[in-house]
């Protein structure tokens, strides 16, 4: 029967209990729904970052590679009945192909036909030597018009017939040469053939040298410098012909070659898929799908050609191997997010122990009772979850989602689930055996520990090639757990002695506050030891990707100076030498610490004591600053004075620094050094090197020797400046050695001077830095080899994550110990109700609030740091830093006090002042409100 309206019967209708119990304290609610929101966000977030990370350090390491390197290039036999038409559909046909399976750059897209050189032996063309007359090349190239102005004469026409081919040249090129409009190159050669002669009929400048379309296509805008020791130097011109003219190319030089590039796009490739674009590139440079090629577009010899594979090759490698790194940072962020979670789900069931207690007292079953605390929780934690996902997947795009969601349902689970186990663990039957299963865990624990660091330090971390194993990864965050665990049992002692010498003592705010630390909210004698373990871990991750990036940062700036061999360093082509005058100027810059002129022959011979020859590279330097170049750099380090003192006086043995690789030959008699030129040197042994700064990867064996000594044997030191190397160490501004190499070395009106500022004037008008030296001429810097390994995107994101999660950590740590002073403020705010009541001044509560939370966190933070350097200490052996570095190292994690002290020190700081916030805000209302409800009892 159904209650009429104004019955009791209506009128009294049971609330629902989720609305009513939100209401009744709806700070925890807020409480909650924060905590899932920033948890699921994070969590989410993660993932999308390292994926973001992952394909924009792919994208930015295959663009800086250059649109040649990973562009695909189709080449095949130019056919005399060949026309600008046959290419364009060539053309066409292979961009559709390829463009099926790759996203394409049109402003990479380039194709014509292209002819070796021969000589110009017009009289008054300059020549960089005397054997060698500049050379020039032909090419037809399709869209040359839309990129290059004209600035003097007429674009060039059809070839008349028995005619020269009309060809224009770059106007540099010209001005430097000697070209001049209407000039008909001589080259060389004999009878009516007036395919081996072209006529100038214009000279062109390029509009926009940065245009990628010149990426690859030689010198179009100016000459090239070519080295041949055999035949002479050489400087390279281009000249472009119409695409009429292509049947007059057959015949110049000894080859013509049609050429197709096409480049590909690299904003969509994606790190996740690198296997499957490289299988999408491979059937096109061979096998079955480059026959079908050739045989669609008709050029039965079309070959493929492209570095784009092997690009993508060492993309995955270094992928993976800085992912297995930077997966460490966010391992650790989980973990103390799952402590966080633990301890707020153990919290929110010790305040809620009599509620629920009672409510099983009036009948509720145990599992009604969980529902209803699950609906609770369905109720704060959903929406906020779902609130934070979704911010993370909008504020963060990027195509894969899979491991972002499931983390996100993952975290939701975890923070809808954790009150009702907690309160079903508590309601569950006492067992007496409960001490000895938890040490049975932590056992466990310790024993999965042992495995995953032996396992580490077995198979390594960060290798080449190998991808993200979860219990490697895993290894810091085990010992971390392990290290709380321990902790866990030692502190409570600690602070309990502490408290009991402090009783001893006139003063009762340091006892009570170490009196309470050393006890949990319900007075009992061990303390929950989820506070004490988020703050450890956080810790721990945090001081041990601070130890990593400090070893990268060291390891970089060492790989920087092995590649410079030094701090700067000078290299000339073969046929040139450095003057004394540059030499002794470049020693005398600021900042110049030690430096060296060197003569390095890499055609040297050593002839061992027991008569064994074998081809060795022949280093000849000034002993004491080569010595200190040596120990900068951290490679072939000796002791100068060995070096520098001849036993035998001026006709004795000439002192020397043998590779390791020769140290066998040298036991059986005094070793000799023999040059190219027939000049021959006896030698004693002062040491032996792996390596040294001018040869840091050697390859092959090598002979370091003195200068002084070494010219009194070597007769061609003596005739001629022989420093084809220069080296340095100190703070030493790269960009001044480069303009006193160009004042001193080259100069300004000889052709390679010449040729150098036109470089340089070049580089200038089109928005660009240029050092303005010929080719061949180098300065290398330490300062700039940093720069560039820096700047690697891989290690950016890799770097970030690790910071990120650094931050992360160490909020969640806060909040673990926010989280347990606010369950015990309620205690805490009637013990200091009471001790006021007895003469307690707030200065003195703010130190008694103190003193119960500072044991904890110093704990943590000592514990953490320890724990940091043992976990380097245990597993640094095993970590590979050559992704994050940028460079092959040899260096392995070491433990470093510094690294781990300050972000261990920072932490500490930062709970600390939570911790002093927390009572200056809430405290003192709590204080007051606690004795108005004394005085209304």
């Amino acid at each position: 029967m159904t209650a009429k309206a104004g019955t009791p019967g209506a009128a009294h209708r049971p609330a629902r209990w989720v609305r009513t119990r939100l209401r009744a304290n709806p700070g925890t609610a807020l409480l909650t729904a924060a905590l899932a929101f920033v948890t699921v966000l994070l969590s989410v977030a993660v993932p999308r970052v390292t994926d973001r990370g992952a394909d924009a350090a792919l994208r930015d390491h295959v663009r800086r590679t250059g649109i040649h390197a990973t562009s695909l290039h189709f080449a095949s036999k130019a056919r005399p009945t060949d026309t600008a038409a046959d290419l364009d559909a060539v053309d066409r046909q292979l961009v559709e192909r390829v463009g099926r399976k790759l996203a394409l750059s049109p402003a990479g897209l380039a194709h014509g036909s292209v002819t070796d050189s021969v000589p110009m032996f017009n009289p008054g063309y300059r020549r960089v030597s005397d054997s060698a007359p500049p050379r020039l090349s032909l090419v037809h190239l399709a869209g040359l018009a839309d990129r290059v102005t004209l600035t003097e004469g007429s674009r060039p026409g059809p070839a008349a017939a028995g005619a020269p081919l009309p060809v224009m040249i770059s106007r540099t090129a010209a001005e430097l040469i000697g070209i001049r409009i209407g000039d008909v190159v001589d080259s060389g050669s004999t009878g009516p053939d007036s395919r081996r002669t072209a006529v100038v009929t214009g000279l062109f400048q390029v509009n926009d040298p940065l245009d990628p379309f010149w990426t690859g296509l030689g010198c179009p805008d100016r000459p090239c410098l070519n080295i041949d020791l055999e035949h002479g130097n050489w400087l390279g011109a281009t000249g472009f012909v119409d695409g009429d003219s292509l049947a007059g190319l057959t015949g110049w030089g000894t080859s013509v070659q049609n050429f197709w590039r096409v480049s590909v796009d690299p904003a969509p490739l994606r790190a996740d898929r690198l296997e499957r674009t490289r299988a999408d590139v491979l059937p096109l440079l061979s096998g079955p799908g480059a026959a079908a090629l050739a045989a669609e577009t008709g050029r039965a010899d079309l070959r493929a050609v492209s570095t784009l594979p092997v690009i993508l090759d060492r993309a995955a490698e270094r992928y993976r191997a800085a992912m297995a790194l930077s997966a460490i940072g966010p391992a650790g962020v989980a973990g103390v997010a799952v402590v966080v979670l633990c301890l707020a789900a153990a919290l929110g069931t010790d305040r809620r122990a009599a509620e629920l207690g009672l409510l099983r007292a009036r009948g509720g079953s145990r599992g009604g009772v969980l529902l209803r605390l699950l609906g609770e929780g369905a109720v704060t934690v959903l929406p906020a979850a779902a609130l934070g996902a979704a911010l993370a997947l909008v504020l963060l795009p990027t195509p894969r989602w899979g491991l972002a969601v499931a983390a996100g349902l993952g975290t939701t689970l975890l923070a809808l689930l954790a009150l009702p186990a907690r309160a079903a663990l508590l309601w569950g039957r006492p067992r007496p055996a409960g001490r000895a299963r938890r040490v049975v865990g932590e056992l466990a624990l310790l024993a999965v520990t042992a495995v995953a660091v032996a396992e580490v330090r077995r198979r390594g971390v960060g290798h080449s090639g190998r991808g993200v194993d979860p219990l490697l990864v895993a290894a810091p965050l085990l010992l971390a757990v392990s290290g709380g665990l321990l902790l866990a049992r030692i502190e409570p002692v600690v602070v309990g002695w502490l408290a009991a010498l402090a009783g001893r003592g006139r003063g009762l705010v340091g006892f009570l506050g170490l009196v309470r630390a050393a006890r949990d909210n319900s007075g009992r004698r061990r303390p929950s030891a989820l506070p004490l373990l988020a703050l450890l871990i956080a810790v721990t991750a945090t001081g041990f990707g601070a130890t990593v990036l400090d070893t990268v940062d060291h390891s970089r700036t060492r790989a920087a100076r092995l590649s410079a061999g030094g701090d700067v360093s000078v290299s000339i082509p073969v046929y040139a030498s450095l003057p004394e005058a540059f030499t002794k100027a470049a020693g005398e810059l600021p900042g110049v610490r030690a430096a060296t002129g060197a003569w390095i022959e890499e055609r040297a011979t050593f002839v061992g004591g027991d008569r064994e020859t074998a081809e060795a590279i022949l280093v000849v330097v000034e002993p004491e600053a080569y010595a200190e170049i040596s120990r900068t750099a951290g490679v072939g380090g000796y002791d100068p004075a060995k070096l520098a003192a001849a036993p035998g006086g001026k006709d004795g043995p000439v002192p020397a620094l043998f590779s390791r690789d020769l140290a066998a030959h040298l036991a059986s008699g005094a070793p000799q050094v023999r040059t190219p030129s027939g000049s021959q040197m006896a030698t004693s042994v002062a040491g032996i090197v792996t390596a040294t700064p001018a040869l840091p990867d050697p390859g092959k064996p090598f002979v370091v020797v003195p200068a002084g000594p070494t010219a009194e044997h070597l007769p061609e030191l003596k005739r001629s400046n022989k420093v084809n190397k220069w080296f340095a160490v100190g703070d030493v501004d790269p960009d001044r050695v480069r303009a006193l190499l160009r004042e001193r070395a080259i100069g300004s009106g000889a052709l390679l001077g010449r040729l150098a500022k036109l470089i340089d004037e070049e580089a200038t008008a089109a928005g660009k830095t240029s050092a303005g030296l010929p080719p061949g001429y180098v300065v290398h810097s330490s300062r700039e080899k940093i720069a560039e390994l820096a700047g690697d995107p891989v290690q950016h994101a890799a770097g970030r994550l690790f910071w990120y999660s650094g931050f992360a950590a160490a909020g969640f740590a806060l909040l673990a110990v926010l989280l347990t002073l606010l369950r015990a403020a309620p205690d805490r705010t009637a013990v200091l109700a009471r001790l006021r009541t007895m003469g307690l001044r707030p200065r003195q509560g703010l130190v008694l609030i103190i003193a119960e939370a500072l044991p904890q966190t110093l704990a943590a933070a000592v514990g953490g740091g320890l724990v940091a350097l043992a976990a380097v200490a245990l597993l640094g052996g095993a970590f590979d830093l050559s992704a994050l570095v940028g460079a092959t190292v040899g260096e392995t994690l070491a433990p470093a006090v510094l690294p781990v002290l300050l972000p261990t020190a920072g932490l500490a700081l930062v709970v600390g002042l939570g911790v002093v916030l927390e009572t200056l805000v809430a405290g003192r209302r709590q204080i007051a409100t606690e004795l108005r409800a004394g005085e209304r009892q």
